[in-house]
């Protein structure tokens, strides 16, 4: 007997509870969604199918750079929708040009290559090396612990999370990680076969944790010795999150001898087109032709429509002085929030973080908290509870990832709904 499954335009449109039961039916479960339906947004906040308004100080983890339903976003897609929206690689369209050019400005001498996510951008970087490395037998690229680098197959090799290895073994050959932060940990790993070296400049997934400068310049210094690639992803902790376009120019800057540091490749993602999706990498000279014709592909990346919206992206960051914003409002709210720390020191630990990409590290065990459950997905559902969107990061760590264009009094608004969650679990 056929099966019969309701019809999805009868539920679309309608109660909260409906719409939750068509992603039950057709939609796999690979994600542990929380209890939330939305129907719409606005700069910095989002509303429910109820109607219920949402302070958004995740941002979609870290791509709503605009905030939601920015003007010149939705400009952009109409304008370039009307003269072309798609084209193969097999041809040249001046936006892909223009974009690619805009993003070595940013970054310094080289070239960039277009796909659609992360992930895709992080792959990039794996084949760079392993090309890079191939006529002498070199393929293994170091990582570090508590690193996050997608869901590929590779992209789990490459992460140094076990949760997220978990029941895909074997894992591809050629990753190995080695504690974060740690020079030498690195140099003692470094093995006859390998050829790169990737890491976050401020790892995401893994708890807010930024990179030393100490750390990077050795890192650079190592590469050049060994005459490895030194590859960086940038996938959350670039594109102007920390008050500067790539992480490191934040973490290195007024540093002796961060001036003149550069990676060899750099991934991107997120925040690259707002919301749509797009990723990319660059590569400096002398490798940016290493990935010669043949080597590398992506149907969708760079089209003319995604590469348009990127390039709005990247001129209301620069009118409206976005990244300053980002400096400044986000070092006032880290200092914030460690006052709320000093206030709270049994609820909160620790907070970390550069801009607008900040984490408060939890206690443990907090008062009220269910023991089979993270503390820090249960915070953040209070923090829903109370009209504040966060993202947990692993267990006891609670990500702000606000658009770059969030506003003081929104900055301030968030600080309250924290203050009002965390300060009743005060012992």
């Amino acid at each position: 007997m056929k099966a019969t499954n309701p019809d999805p335009k009868a539920a679309a449109g309608h109660s909260a509870a409906a719409i939750k039961q068509l992603y039950q039916q057709h939609v796999v479960p690979s994600y542990g969604r929380f209890d939330l339906v939305f129907e719409r947004g606005r700069g910095s906040y989002l509303w429910d199918a109820s109607g219920k308004r949402y302070l958004d100080l995740g941002s979609g983890i870290a791509v709503c750079c605009l905030g939601h339903s920015h003007p010149a976003v939705t400009e952009a897609l109409v304008e370039q929708s009307q003269k072309l929206v798609h084209i193969s690689n097999l041809y040249y369209h001046e936006p892909q040009g223009r974009l690619a050019g805009e993003l070595a400005r940013r970054i310094g001498p080289g070239k960039c290559f277009f796909c659609n996510s992360g992930a895709e951008a992080n792959e990039g970087l794996y084949k760079l090396a392993r090309k890079f490395g191939h006529d002498e037998g070199r393929f293994e690229i170091l990582t570090a612990t508590n690193s996050f680098h997608g869901r590929t197959l590779a992209g789990i090799a490459a992460t140094g999370q076990d949760k997220v290895k978990k029941g895909f073994e074997p894992m591809v050959a050629g990753f190995r990680q080695v504690p974060f932060n740690d020079l030498e940990a690195m140099r003692a790993a470094i093995s006859p076969a390998t050829a790169a070296i990737l890491i976050e400049g401020i790892q995401g997934e893994g708890g807010i944790t930024p990179a030393s400068p100490e750390y990077l310049l050795g890192l650079r210094q190592l590469c050049n010795e060994r005459r490895l690639l030194l590859l960086m992803d940038g996938v959350q902790c670039g594109y102007f999150r920390t008050g500067a376009f790539q992480s490191f120019q934040r973490i290195l800057e007024g540093v002796p001898g961060g001036e003149g540091f550069l990676p060899d490749a750099i991934s991107m993602a997120k925040s690259l087109a707002g919301g749509f999706p797009m990723g990319a990498f660059w590569v400096r000279e002398p490798y940016a032709d290493v990935l010669g014709p043949g080597t590398h592909a992506s149907t969708f990346g760079g089209t003319p429509l995604a590469c348009a919206v990127a390039l709005k992206i990247l001129e209301v960051i620069e009118r409206e002085a976005l990244a300053l914003n980002a400096w400044n409002l986000g070092e006032w709210l880290r200092k914030a929030l460690e006052q709320l720390a000093a206030r709270f020191p049994s609820v909160l630990r620790s907070v970390r973080g550069v801009g607008f990409m900040l984490g408060f590290e939890l206690a443990p065990t907090l008062p009220g908290l269910a023991a089979d459950k993270t503390v820090a997905a249960q915070i953040v559902n209070r923090l829903h509870e109370a009209g504040l969107l966060s993202i947990p990061a692993g267990n006891q760590v609670v990500r702000l990832l606000p658009a770059l264009n969030l506003t003081q009094s929104e900055a301030e608004e968030g600080l309250r709904i924290i203050e009002g969650v965390l300060a009743p679990l005060a012992s």
